[in-house]
């Protein structure tokens, strides 16, 4: 009896909706287990990660790998993706720790202070994008709508991540520290683009109970619309 009252609950579990925390700061942090300033990067994501207002996001470029040690969640698709953001504001470099607020400013890594200053500029500003998301079993349900039309069409983006990784690195410029990571990106899907004249209606299948992000962005990689999570 006992076995058929826990399948039961959790059959139950699996059919009920889980629903999105809404409307926090967006933070990408760019880095790489091969670059010896990105550590202090590193821990202060996990303070972060800490918060309900922020949804930090680690994403490890592989552009240091050839210094001696091949960063185990480096991928060249995270590198891509922070050179279109340096595209997209006019800037000719990139660099780790980089952080990248909400698509729109970047702050060293590094720097705590100077991502706190651009957290508070982000939270003050008035939303244009209600979005709602729901996982219900293996389908995530996305709905959105917009004040107004946009000009241009945003982005719909899947993006999973592990909350908690620890490494030894045994080359390169970190030779010999164990070092903990936080929110490491494990896939970033684009799933579709929405046209912001009607509302928008998305479903797509998920597999894991990994945590899941939501998030909505202007073409080209320009400033975070709207984001919702699912942990």
């Amino acid at each position: 009896m006992r076995r058929i009252v826990t399948l039961l609950a959790a059959a139950m579990m699996l059919a009920s909706p889980v629903a999105a925390q809404n409307d926090p700061v967006v933070i990408e942090l760019y880095t790489s287990q091969g670059c010896s300033s990105c550590p202090p990067a590193d821990a202060f994501l996990h303070e972060l990660a800490a918060r309900d207002d922020v949804i930090p996001l680690a994403l490890h470029v592989d552009y240091w790998d050839y210094i001696g040690w091949k960063d185990i969640f480096g991928s060249a698709e995270n590198t891509k993706r922070q050179r279109a953001y340096a595209r997209a504001g006019g800037r000719r470099m990139i660099y780790t720790p980089q952080m990248i607020i909400n698509g729109r400013d970047h702050v060293v890594g590094n720097r705590p202070r100077d991502v706190v200053d651009l957290i508070k500029k982000h939270k003050a500003a008035a939303p244009y994008v209600k979005l709602s998301v729901q996982r219900q079993g293996n389908t995530l349900q996305i709905r959105g709508q917009a004040e107004k039309p946009l000009k241009d069409d945003l982005t719909v983006q899947v993006i999973r991540y592990k909350p908690k990784s620890t490494v030894a690195i045994k080359r390169g410029e970190n030779a010999g520290r164990t070092l903990d990571y936080a929110n490491v990106v494990t896939d970033l899907t684009v799933i579709g683009e929405w046209d912001t004249s009607k509302p928008l209606s998305m479903n797509t299948k998920v597999k894991g109970d990994a945590p899941i992000v939501v998030l909505l962005q202007h073409q080209g990689l320009g400033p975070v619309a709207a984001v919702a999570r699912v942990k």
